[in-house]
């Protein structure tokens, strides 16, 4: 007989999933929405959640499902090169590519930038990144408690402040929702859908999954079932806490334009809010917060990053690993939020697909008896289809017309696929191969050939 959790256990675990989450893009993407989705808001907004919320809480729970010690192992079932390919292309993302970088570049926009003057931007990112850069590589080359506590009080304070002003947004809004721009104005729904992809949360539930499931572990709950129903529910608390975060900054943003006009990404939001509800104060306070927070953030992706390769790659030493993550994440924030947003969006087009049907083969995997089979084939038809949506991407967002060498592929996809001028043309396909090759292995009755 397994253990049972208080509510208080799964509160805490679930607020410490909350805060392993809780980062930059939490913070600008639904901003950002609010802003471009205006009267179309809640289409745009219930989109968003599903890939920003629905997505992170699935792959919790196919962590804790699974039964894998970590990613790779889960992604091994493919095979184990995919496995090694797909966890390092993941923890890059999450790591030096994009979400490190990010999260200096947040904290420059939110915390320095309304401060500066014109011309100044270059020059002051530079010698932030530099000084928050050196401050992230001390503290990951001397992990402290200090910043297990930091984290742990800076959670709930943003959260705190974040709740004032939104208070404030729906007792005194700064305005009215203004007309949807862009690709908001035709398919809200889709555009808030694929904008949750740029939260990363559900490439990092596959990191983090591991996490509260050692947590819960480490309270006595040991049997398979407990683990799956304890991390249900403290995965519940923590995308329901993310979910009210995102829809009230969803509406802040909505209601900004008439004061603020558009800007180009969500931070300088947030911080115009602030000093427009609590004055120079109120935005030097949300800015000093933005800092540490990200700082936090950072500290735990790098740290995360330096431990995963030197087990992956144990001739360079954790410290060596960390100096490297750390200074390509500081060259890559110098060039800016927008760019590191353009940039990380064509491998997110390519890596989701892959993350979302391993979750969904994690789930089913029972029904065709693990075979490797289902699980190679899937994969394979998904690759096919997300690579070239990256490639795709890439092209739309440096402005390239046409998409050359691959253009007569998409054209094929197009006429072919269902979904797929809305991004989600890897869906039938993956559906129709696991079917097919699923109820192969039922009738041929292939053994387990994977860990499971």
């Amino acid at each position: 007989m397994t253990k049972k959790l208080s509510f208080s256990s799964y509160l805490v675990i679930g607020t410490m999933l909350f805060a392993l989450f809780f980062g930059a893009g939490n913070l600008i993407f639904p901003a950002q929405l609010g802003q471009a989705a205006g009267t179309n808001l809640w289409l745009a907004a219930l989109g968003f959640l599903v890939t920003g919320v629905g997505l992170p809480f699935l792959g919790i729970l196919a962590m804790g499902f699974s039964g894998s010690k970590d990613l790779q192992e889960l992604s091994g079932r493919v095979h184990p090169a995919y496995g090694v390919f797909f966890t390092t292309l993941l923890y890059l993302t999450i790591g030096p590519f994009f979400a490190s970088p990010r999260t200096g570049a947040v904290a420059f926009d939110v915390a320095i930038l309304p401060h500066l003057g014109e011309g100044s931007h270059s020059l002051g990112l530079f010698l932030f990144t530099l000084i928050f850069s050196a401050i992230t590589l001390w503290l990951s080359l001397n992990p402290a408690k200090i910043v297990d506590n930091v984290g742990k009080i800076l959670a709930p304070g943003i959260v705190v402040l974040l709740a004032i002003l939104l208070i404030l947004v729906i007792i005194k809004p700064l305005g009215t929702p203004q007309s949807p721009v862009g690709v908001y104005q035709s398919s809200p729904f889709t555009t808030g859908f694929l904008e949750g992809y740029n939260t990363m949360d559900a490439l990092a539930s596959l990191v983090f999954g591991i996490i509260v499931i050692n947590a819960i572990r480490s309270l006595g709950v040991t049997t398979k079932r407990g683990i799956l129903a304890a991390t249900t529910k403290t995965g519940l608390i923590a995308i329901t806490f993310l979910g009210l975060i995102y829809l009230g900054i969803s509406y802040l943003g909505s209601v900004s334009v008439e004061e603020f006009g558009l800007f180009d990404t969500g931070g300088l939001v947030l911080s115009s809010a602030a000093d427009y509800y609590f004055g120079i104060f109120g935005s030097i306070l949300l800015g000093v917060v933005m800092i540490l927070a990200c700082l936090t953030t950072n500290i735990g992706l790098i740290t995360a990053c330096g431990e995963y390769f030197h087990r992956l790659l144990p001739r360079f030493s954790y410290k060596t690993l960390v100096i490297f993550f750390t200074v390509l994440t500081f060259v890559i924030a110098n060039f800016g939020l927008t760019n590191i947003i353009t940039y990380s969006i064509p491998v997110l087009m390519f890596l989701y697909p892959l993350a979302v049907v391993l979750m969904l083969l994690t789930f089913l995997s029972p029904l065709f008896h693990h075979s490797r089979i289902v699980y190679v084939s899937t994969i394979a038809v998904t690759f096919l289809v997300s690579i070239v949506d990256g490639l795709k991407t890439l092209y739309s967002s440096l402005e390239i017309e046409g998409y050359g060498f691959f253009q007569p592929i998409v054209n094929f996809y197009q006429d072919i696929l269902p979904f797929y001028d809305n991004g989600l043309g890897w869906l039938v396909p993956a559906v129709v191969v696991i079917l097919i090759t699923g109820v192969i292995a039922r009738l041929a009755r292939v053994g387990r050939t994977v860990e499971a």
